[in-house]
């Protein structure tokens, strides 16, 4: 503790005042937040107060301190201060627990966390932290909490994959509304309704649903193709493709079906079946059977020939 003199003077017994003046009525007054300081500044001065020891060496080192606090704070460099000193003394992240992602992987958010060991959680901006995890291409939702004194908990709700589109050579997994969320990469996304061409995967979701009304049709349906942005082809499992008018399709798709149970139109060796046309439809062979056809009308055209002049 710090030893005090008599603080009275020589000349009246009466306490004098900072620099000389008086705290009385009958000199200056200061104010009175100001009066207890002035009197310890003014013991200080006069000798009625002896600092403790390496009092000095105290005072610079806090000097010291306050001065490099104050740079830090005005060179933007507190939060980093912050982080340093506080993940030191046990808030330091070093447990992460992540649900609800099944696409999106935990490498993936780990680096989205931006966590590098020495993160401190009382620092650690969890809202910025959650808009990068949500920015991942499979995340739709996410949110990040921080747990005292040392975790993290992430949670996320993924997008939901509807077809995969093929535009170009480019395939890419899309939602029901079109949007596209990842390229394709193949594994348990290869059992997804493929769509092709323009627009196809902004209009597939409500015709895919229109064929799969059509079980023994929908079973065979390999592709799903957009034509002028204005209607629908059928690309089967066995190469036949199915041309649907604009207008009409589930009146085509009756007939269609109605043809294959009585003729078994579908199995039989064809290109394409039209069904643009209401009043007909057109079927296309292959180019084997179109010659394996055009033999056959020869033959029967010869034979023909034959018996005539065999009359004759």
């Amino acid at each position: 503790m710090s030893a005090l003199r008599s603080g009275r003077n020589r000349a009246g017994g009466t306490r004098s005042g900072l620099f000389g003046f008086s705290y009385s009525a009958e000199g200056y007054v200061l104010p009175r937040l100001l009066r207890r300081p002035a009197r310890l500044f003014a013991r200080l001065t006069e000798g009625d107060i002896t600092p403790p020891r390496y009092s000095a060496t105290i005072m610079t080192a806090a000097f010291f301190a306050a001065t490099g606090l104050y740079g830090a704070y005005m060179g933007g460099h507190m939060p980093e201060l912050v982080q340093s000193v506080t993940a030191r003394t046990g808030f330091a992240v070093d447990q992460m627990r992540v649900t609800g992602h099944r696409e999106t992987s935990e490498i993936d958010i780990l680096e989205r966390l931006e966590l590098d060991g020495w993160t401190s959680l009382i620092g650690f901006d969890a809202e910025a932290a959650r808009a990068r995890v949500a920015s991942l291409p499979w995340v739709e939702v996410a949110s990040v909490r921080k747990v005292y004194p040392n975790a993290l908990e992430v949670q996320i709700e993924e997008r939901k994959p509807f077809a995969i589109w093929q535009h170009g050579r480019e395939l890419a997994v899309v939602e029901a509304s079109g949007r596209v969320i990842a390229p394709f990469n193949g594994g348990r996304h290869m059992a997804l309704p493929l769509v092709i061409g323009q627009g196809a995967a902004e209009a597939g979701q409500e015709f895919v649903k229109k064929v799969k009304a059509y079980p023994e049709l929908a079973a065979r349906v390999k592709g799903y193709i957009r034509v002028a942005e204005r209607r629908w082809d059928l690309r089967l499992e066995n190469g036949v493709t199915v041309k649907l008018p604009e207008h009409g399709e589930d009146e085509a798709i009756n007939e269609l079906l109605a043809m294959d149970r009585d003729n078994a139109l579908l199995s039989r060796d064809i290109a394409a079946v039209d069904l643009r046309l209401s009043d007909r439809v057109v079927v296309q062979l292959t180019p084997e059977a179109a010659e394996r056809r055009a033999e056959a009308v020869a033959a029967m055209t010869k034979g023909r020939k034959a018996r005539s002049e065999k009359r004759i």
